[in-house]
């Protein structure tokens, strides 16, 4: 009987060092002030994306604006509602961003550099009147990545042929996502693989 004992006892010993090695991680996620720190997605890559553009009215641009997350750093591309269904956009790291239409090179600062293609013009299509102030070659307007901890700099490539071109320069080549919503494209870039 001695024996049963000591297994018996052998075992739950061995089932609480397991019970406290499974509940460790979840309880070193948490920050000194007790709140839980964010799982960040995995499995974006840094292949090119992209997507052909349905959209039964001409699109346009109205803004681009960022913002910095736990996780990843996002730039969203501002689409009205009234040009509806799906864009084509096209998001690639290249060596060099090149202007659409001039070829003309546009230094981007940083470690890598994603291109940005948008299916929207910068202006609208009927009247020709600009709908975002872009600059070829400068720094996309309202812009500010001061402590950003992906995203090192932004440039205004074109509007040309419908499509709208940013070079996005980043810390270094990073996973990325593009999303489309109705009125919106976003592409986000993880902090880190």
């Amino acid at each position: 009987m001695r024996k049963a004992s000591r297994g018996a006892a052998l075992l739950a010993a061995t089932a609480v060092a397991g019970l406290s090695l499974a509940v460790a991680p979840a309880a070193s996620a948490a920050d000194s002030a007790g709140t839980t720190a964010a799982a960040c997605p995995t499995g974006w890559g840094s292949q090119q994306k992209t997507a052909e553009g349905h959209a039964s009215a001409p699109a346009y641009l109205t803004n681009i604006r960022t913002g910095s997350h736990d996780c990843y750093d996002r730039i969203v591309f501002d689409i009205p509602a009234g040009s509806t269904g799906q864009l084509g956009y096209y998001v690639q790291y290249v060596d060099t961003f090149a202007q659409d239409g001039s070829g003309d090179p546009i230094p981007v600062s940083g470690g890598a550099i994603l291109e940005i293609r948008a299916g929207a013009a910068s202006y609208d299509l009927e009247n020709h009147k600009q709908t975002y102030p872009g600059k070829a070659k400068q720094p996309l307007p309202g812009v500010d990545l001061t402590g950003y901890k992906t995203f090192r700099d932004t440039k205004f490539g074109a509007s040309f042929e419908g499509y709208t071109q940013v070079g996005l320069g980043l810390r270094a080549r990073l996973p990325f996502k593009v999303t489309q919503l109705s009125d919106k494209l976003v592409v986000d870039v993880a902090h880190s693989w």
